[in-house]
């Protein structure tokens, strides 16, 4: 195993000195993608990765501030009419697509046919796009129209309050009709946007280089963005040896941390170590995510135990949440004993906060309460090799009140395929915020969202619910909607068809040479704000 790591840390080296040489005398962010990139094409930046790249390449109508309110993007204003129904934005005329082959390469500017393109595509089941679903049941028939070149109008079957967040989405970034013609399923490797920078190199498996687009249309303080003239994105695998390019000052960020790192950087309460503080900056931030256990109730393939309600009772009291964050990720996150949706976001409920907290008497009396001694069966938790601990740790708390859990290991992309397929009856998840709503969260157990086609991995299905869910979506006063949110969130603790574990944070380290790039609770790096200096 150190001959490997030896070998790997050689290789960095290699590509990290060409690297340089080609990018002497310009600025460069580099940052490290361990899952690797699959796909450039908004319609399909479902995993972090993805998104996070995808990001600096393309833009949308609207884009959130650290706030998560929806500001301007390519459209530079809207309006709403009185019904609540259609939504009238008007353009910029300064936003071009990159220069590219495909428009005989030339830039070619945006308007608004090209929206109305890329909305009816991620539709398109031809697609595939895993981000149809935002549109379901929203969109009235021909709802997405162009007027004009700067007027695009988007109409709903129905009042939809958290719309505008729907559309800083990345699965809602323009792209334009000629890339899709030209370069057919290879634009997820030849993408073409609006974006701050614009694909130079992507070396499988090596690296992925952006260069800074010259004609990109936003500005900070009077002064043209992006500041950086390149970002180059490694794919290492191993997150300890991407930790130790960042501390030898080969990238300017390193992101989250896991059981093999947090020791490394942090001291037992979560702050970073004093060894480390005069070449990192530490950045903790409430980020919109909820790490959770799925279980798999699908009317066609849901079995014993797992279709007895007691029994998934008795698994969430079974785990002391408190514990798992003490001794697996040295204090970050906070606990989550209550719904699936995290604090910070208004619907969380409060009121629900301790529900499932740890208590080992009440878990014995659900496990009685289900028949399970009399029928014991061995339960299956499939994970990936980064969560392994946490699946550990779990599997011990289970085996103290006689429950045996089973642990499968699978690559990130099988498990990702298998849940999307509904091939799994209990595996680890997790659901970061794609626009800030609580009903983003809550639309994961609508039965209309069953996967394949939506994110309903659990197939949950409750009349109660739905009927909620569906009261909550043209309710048009907030404070009502979130207590309906709150409902919903009760509905599912009372069923439980998943294990909240915790609410996350974002742990991000930044080289001390890297300013201006804001954290927010997306987690989301807009590296067209960064800045670095000169060494």
């Amino acid at each position: 195993m150190n001959r490997i790591l030896v070998l790997i840390h050689i290789a960095i080296l290699l590509i990290s000195c060409n690297v340089s040489k080609k990018e002497e005398g310009k600025t460069v962010f580099r940052y490290n993608s361990e899952n690797g990139i699959t796909s450039l094409d908004p319609a399909f930046a479902s995993s972090q990765d993805n998104i996070w790249a995808v990001n600096q390449v393309f833009n949308g109508l609207v884009q959130l501030n650290t706030n998560l309110e929806p500001i301007p993007a390519i459209a530079k204003s809207w309006k709403i009419s009185e019904t609540g129904k259609i939504y009238t934005f008007t353009l910029r005329s300064d936003v071009y697509f990159h220069e590219s082959e495909c428009f005989e390469s030339k830039a070619r500017r945006v308007v608004a046919s090209d929206f109305v393109f890329s909305f009816n595509r991620l539709m398109d089941p031809a697609t595939a796009s895993p981000g149809a679903w935002i549109f379901n049941d929203k969109i009235a028939n021909g709802g997405f129209k162009a007027i004009n070149d700067s007027t695009l109008q988007i109409e709903l079957v129905q009042p939809f309050a958290p719309f505008l967040g729907i559309l800083s989405m990345p699965y809602c970034f323009v792209v334009p009709i000629e890339a899709i013609s030209f370069y057919g399923k290879s634009f997820a490797q030849h993408p073409v946007g609006t974006g701050p920078f614009q694909l130079f190199l992507w070396e499988k498996d090596i690296s992925l280089v952006l260069h800074k687009n010259p004609t990109y249309f936003e500005q900070q303080q009077g002064e043209s963005l992006p500041f950086v003239d390149a970002v180059n994105i490694s794919f290492v695998a191993n997150k300890q040896m991407a930790l130790l390019q960042f501390l030898e000052g080969k990238l300017d960020l390193f992101n989250g941390i896991t059981s093999t790192t947090k020791d490394v950087i942090l001291d037992k309460s979560g702050a970073l170590k004093k060894e480390q503080s005069n070449q990192i900056t530490l950045e903790k931030k409430a980020f919109l995510n909820t790490e959770y256990l799925a279980i798999n109730l699908d009317s066609g393939s849901v079995s014993w135990p797992w279709n007895n309600v007691h029994f998934r009772k008795a698994v969430n009291y079974a785990i002391d949440r408190k514990k798992m964050l003490q001794n697996l990720r040295n204090n970050v996150g906070q606990p989550a004993e209550g719904g699936f949706v995290p604090i910070g976001l208004p619907g969380y409920n409060q009121n629900q906060h301790y529900h499932f907290q740890y208590n080992l008497e009440k878990a014995l009396e659900e496990l009685e309460l289900s028949g399970y001694a009399s029928n014991p069966k061995p339960i299956r938790l499939s994970t990936t090799k980064d969560y392994l601990d946490l699946c550990i740790y779990i599997q011990k708390q289970l085996d103290d009140v006689d429950i045996v859990c089973e642990i499968n290991v699978l690559p990130s992309s099988e498990l990702k395929e298998q849940k999307r397929n509904n091939n799994l009856e209990f595996f680890r998840a997790s659901w970061i915020m794609d626009y800030p709503d609580a009903e983003n969260y809550l639309s994961c157990f609508y039965s209309k969202n069953f996967s394949p086609n939506g994110p309903n991995y659990t197939h949950f299905s409750s009349s109660p619910f739905d009927q909620l869910y569906e009261q909550a979506l043209v309710e048009p006063s907030d404070s009502i909607r979130m207590k309906l949110y709150e409902r919903m969130d009760s509905v599912i603790l009372s069923d439980a068809p998943i294990v909240v574990l915790f609410y996350d944070q974002s742990v991000r380290l930044l080289n001390k040479r890297v300013s201006n790039l804001v954290n927010n609770p997306l987690n989301i790096p807009h590296l067209k704000y960064a800045r670095i200096e000169q060494l």
